[in-house]
């Protein structure tokens, strides 16, 4: 298995204008007080460290990176004094959706009773309007998707219900088990739709988008309960959604990637039919409100820290339950078996900290895994590629890791400019880049990072 998990020697400016994480950044202050003047000498050192967003398009086999998008670019931006988007600041793009949220009227997570908060605007809807601002039509591909609703035996024996997403052509096609995100209390399939879409098309597969029950109603462990239930369900009959469990992955934002990775479990230890890849974005994977990333973002938007108290008052019965596996992910001590993981960051995110210390441990238990961290864009950006270029980019650099995983040939993803936002192409290796991608084609990434010898480990600051 190859090791491709890199650290950064850059100066905190210079990791600051990488989006270096900032459990790697106070690892390399405790080292040495003289990096802050070594490193910015020139980007190509910066960018032997750190992969770029086209490093981890540049073949099929770059399973087991961890990255922060185009650094590369962001270390020449900061030789020459060029930083123009600081990187604690939403991109424009996505200030445009997080403005319209507000606009619409949501209120900020935990102000408001649950009823209130289920009944509020979601980042969902804050896209839609600005795609109507802005005379945006959903993409051609995605309208084209097939839905169908069904239902399947909870945890508990109750039916809950299900959305498949199935693409054109005969199949049968890959199966992707995905779950939404909500903090387990609330959002719905509905609210994810566009995710489940994206996946859908990109990755050529039927996508089932599984509800499951909420709390505070149906408090921890209902909703992982629930989870498994589906993925046992959909797997056993997946001849009816024209499925394949030979191609098979699960997959997840925010709680719905904790419970993505608790399926995972599941099915390594009960010998299940075996998972081929793991698409967890920016998952719920630790119960440490104090991380650096908790610290820095602790009043982003749309989830803060004052949400993730808000949820776990309502998850859990005991807070100690938040210490159980199946919640707090950094701490377990039995990853090894598990399928290979994709892992996809918000920079201005709260759960920063933990999705990257999880992707670590994953590597080092001996998982491989690809994961990137994306610059200017918050919590839920994920599936909001209609109208925020890096959303794109996220998407498909996920599903790249999808179709290899699947064996098909994957769609060579875009890279972002770490200091715009903007997208451009890059020179595709596999296939040709998406049509429906946006953006300056002008900017063009630079510098190959040389992957780490077969079989070694770099410590990643944590």
């Amino acid at each position: 298995m190859k090791s491709l998990l890199k650290t950064t020697t850059a100066s905190a400016a210079l990791a600051a204008a990488l989006s270096v994480s900032p459990i790697a950044l106070l690892a390399q202050e405790a080292a040495t007080d003289d990096a802050a003047t070594a490193a910015p000498a020139t980007g190509d050192a910066a960018a032997q460290d750190t992969m770029t967003a086209q490093d981890a398009t540049g073949a099929a086999d770059t399973t087991g990176d961890t990255m922060t998008a185009d650094a590369s670019m962001a270390a020449d931006a900061m030789a020459a004094g060029e930083v123009a988007n600081p990187p604690d600041q939403p991109n424009e793009q996505m200030q445009a959706v997080l403005d319209k949220l507000q606009e619409l009227g949501a209120p900020p997570i935990g102000t408001v009773s649950v009823e209130e908060q289920r009944a509020a605007p979601e980042p969902a809807d804050a896209v839609m309007a600005v795609m109507q601002d802005q005379g945006i039509e959903m993409p051609a591909e995605l309208a084209a998707i097939k839905t169908r609703d069904v239902t399947y035996p909870a945890g508990d024996g109750s039916q809950q219900p299900a959305r498949v997403y199935t693409p054109d052509g005969e199949g049968p096609f890959p199966l992707i088990v995905y779950f939404h995100g909500g903090g387990w209390v609330i959002a719905d399939i509905d609210s994810y739709d566009a995710s489940a879409r994206a996946l859908s098309a990109g990755a050529d597969a039927v996508v089932v988008s599984v509800e499951y029950r909420h709390a505070p109603e149906n408090p921890f462990p209902a909703a992982h309960e629930d989870a498994n239930a589906a993925f046992d369900y959909f797997v056993e009959n997946s001849g009816d959604l024209n499925a394949d469990t030979e191609r098979l992955a699960v997959a997840g934002e925010s709680a719905g990637g904790n419970l993505a990775f608790d399926v995972a479990v599941h099915a390594r230890d009960n010998q299940l039919t075996p998972i081929d890849h793991m698409l967890l974005v920016y998952p719920v994977a630790g119960k440490d409100m104090t991380t650096p990333s908790y610290t820095t973002y602790a009043d982003a938007q749309p989830l803060s820290k004052m949400a993730m108290e808000w949820f776990v008052k309502n998850v859990f019965t005991d807070p100690s339950q938040a210490a159980d596996p199946r919640i707090d992910l950094v701490n377990r001590d039995d990853l090894q078996g598990l399928p290979p993981a994709t892992i996809v960051n918000a920079e201005i995110d709260p759960l920063q900290s933990e999705g990257e210390i999880l992707a670590q441990n994953l590597q080092q238990a001996g998982v491989e895994v690809h994961q990137m961290t994306y610059p200017g864009v918050t919590h839920e950006f994920f599936g909001m590629g209609a109208v925020v270029p890096t959303a794109k980019e996220a998407e498909d650099f996920a599903i790249a890791d999808l179709r290899a995983a699947f064996g098909a040939e994957a769609a060579q993803p875009a890279t972002a400019d770490a200091t715009t936002g903007e997208v451009s192409d890059v020179e595709a290796t596999a296939a040709e880049a998406p049509d429906a991608m946006t953006g300056d084609d002008a900017a063009q990434a630079e510098g190959t990072a040389e992957p780490v010898e077969e079989g070694t480990a770099t410590d990643t600051g944590n």
